[in-house]
């Protein structure tokens, strides 16, 4: 059974990050430390005792598919009228929008509760958010707002519609049309793995879709945004007729089977009316708002399903007898959490949850910065620090959870391998978290051309140097310094390489991308050993806590960071053997 490990979140969000700027960027919602602890212990209630006890049962039963439209299992409709009640869809929306207005650092670590209580619920309402900071960034006025202010309040929800079956992740060769129709447009088109893209949890729900109006441009150049609700509103803006939207079918996936993925057709008969966000052929920055968002709780989901894994992993090992200790021949079996093997996996997982945390909550701190630091510099210096860590979230955090997922699968032994236990769950909704909102292989490239060549790798270089002062010149922290120097050297040769042959950088993108995660973190985690060690010294009530702290910035310092010696050596050597293979002998 899930509980929030609200004091290792605690730990991250006021010793490790602090609360000074927090409490400084939001001091117009009296943002404090207390605050923060009261919002994340409400969350714990409600993930345990409302979404949890439904993760197993919808699993089983799954999202169901009929004529009259896809009907959840049990009890996540209840469960959704009871998060709208306790406000926790208004929760990070800005206040000028209807929101509490409260900070995405916050917002992240309600999503870890959340993600990790049920994954496959929780999908569909983190989608909302997104949604009402796309569209009210693309300034399209009175005429959406109703379905702003339903967004906010939780009585719709919201979708994002982009993929087709000829066009996975290349949005140029989308084909959906958008035809004027007066102040209004008429979509024609089917869209592929939309996330709750019918449902009965609510009234109504706002679509964004992507298409091209008639005439535009050919390429991304050429694609439009639309608001495109399930159901039209009266002038009085109560809900009228049913708009010419379906869903034609959902997928029947490895995972997250309480999360319908549906196959959606617009414009079966005279079109669906869709309204237009922004400007002409201007869609795709409006979506990448939403999708800059999804991205970075997608890698706070993997972040969620590993904590899941490593308590249940915990749960098991404890109390699973099997085999005597090392060098002991008679006497009874013990436990087998005593045996050095199931001890290393469980200190690779959490210590690799630990590191993810640590990751995902400084990037979200950034974003935070990105809007509330009071310099213009300041404010773009954050923000290319959250673009700059947002692919490196969403990828290596969702990599390292089907690792650390699967390492609870082995821990279990041969009853991981049976879904009764429930430990393959885990493991199989969090696979799709390293695909969808852009693959990693996606999110490196990203990395490189984008977050790198902007600015020469200034601003990795800028957080290397704010880690390395962090770290001091104590002599424990010498490998993760010597760690932070190999991605500094690395982060060169990708930039030269990206200069020479971009090909040859894709290569080894990846690579980079799990070096960059790997490091990062591994530093992050650092300097917590360090805060701990400092706690110890001052003396503490909580011994047992910071040692465990100091435990874990060990193991993953002797046994995780070592990567990274084969990870520069890949990413500065590795792609002519990629570069110089002719398809043909794949």
């Amino acid at each position: 059974m899930y509980r929030a490990p609200l004091r290792d979140m605690q730990f991250v969000l006021h010793e490790l990050l602090g609360d000074d700027r927090l409490s400084a960027y939001y001091a117009d919602v009296d943002y404090a430390g207390e605050l923060a602890d009261s919002i994340l212990e409400e969350a714990a209630k409600f993930g345990e005792n409302v979404l949890e006890p439904l993760n197993r049962p919808g699993d089983v039963e799954g999202a169901r598919w009929t004529p009259e439209g896809v009907q959840v299992p049990k009890g996540l409709k209840e469960a959704y009228a009871s998060y709208i009640e306790g406000g926790w869809t208004q929760m990070s929306v800005p206040g000028d929008l209807g929101g509490q207005g409260m900070p995405h650092t916050v917002n992240n670590a309600v999503e870890e509760i959340m993600f990790a209580s049920n994954m496959a619920f929780y999908l569909g309402t983190s989608l909302a958010r997104g949604a009402v900071e796309a569209i009210a960034g693309s300034g399209s006025g009175d005429a959406v707002q109703p379905f702003v202010e339903k967004l906010v309040s939780g009585e719709w929800m919201g979708t994002m519609n982009l993929t087709e079956a000829q066009a996975g992740s290349d949005l140029a060769l989308l084909r959906s049309r958008a035809v004027a129709d007066g102040d209004r447009y008429r979509i024609f088109g089917q869209k592929i793995f939309i996330t709750y893209g019918d449902h009965d949890m609510t009234d109504n729900i706002v679509h964004l879709v992507l298409a091209r109006i008639d005439g535009a441009p050919a390429g991304t150049r050429g694609i439009s945004m639309f608001l495109v609700p399930k159901y039209l509103l009266k002038d009085d803006g109560s809900q009228g007729e049913m708009n010419d939207v379906r869903c034609i079918s959902i997928e029947h996936k490895m995972g997250l089977h309480a999360s319908p993925t549906c196959v959606m057709a617009f414009g079966e008969k005279d079109g669906a009316v869709g309204y237009l966000m922004g400007e002409p052929n201007t869609g795709l920055q409006h979506m990448f708002v939403m999708m800059n968002a999804a991205r970075l709780s997608v890698g706070v989901q993997g972040l969620a399903q590993s904590e899941r894994a490593y308590q249940q992993a915990l749960d098991w090992a404890r109390n699973r007898v099997q085999g005597k200790p090392v060098g002991v021949k008679d006497g009874a079996s013990v436990a087998i959490v005593n045996h050095p093997d199931v001890k290393r996996m469980l200190l690779s997982m959490r210590s690799r949850i630990e590191a993810m945390r640590a990751l995902a909550y400084t990037a979200a701190l950034s974003l935070d910065a990105a809007h509330r630091e009071a310099e213009p510099a300041a404010r773009e210096a954050a923000l290319f620090r959250a673009e700059l860590l947002t692919p490196i979230v969403k990828g290596w955090c969702t990599e390292t959870a089907i690792e650390v997922t699967s390492m609870g699968i082995q821990v279990h032994g041969g009853m991981g391998f049976v879904e009764e236990t429930g430990a393959a769950q885990f493991l199989r909704d969090v696979r799709v978290a390293a695909i969808y909102e852009g693959t990693t292989g996606i999110q490196s490239n990203d990395l490189i051309g984008r977050k790198l060549g902007r600015d020469k790798g200034a601003a990795m270089n800028a957080l290397i140097d704010e880690l390395l002062a962090d770290l001091g010149a104590d002599e424990a922290q010498a490998s993760t310094r010597e760690a932070l120097e190999l991605l500094r050297a690395a982060t060169a040769s990708v930039l030269r390489q990206s200069a020479e042959s971009m090909a040859a950088a894709q290569a080894v993108s990846v690579p980079y991308l799990e070096l960059c995660g790997t490091v990062l973190a591994g530093a992050m985690l650092a300097k917590g050993a360090a805060i701990a060690a400092r706690a110890l010294a001052a003396g503490t009530a909580e011994t047992d806590f910071y040692e465990g702290k100091l435990r874990t910035a060990r193991f993953y310092a002797d046994q995780v960071l070592p990567r990274a010696h084969g990870l520069v050596r890949i990413v500065q050597a590795g792609a002519v053997s990629v570069t110089e293979t002719d398809p043909a002998q794949l």
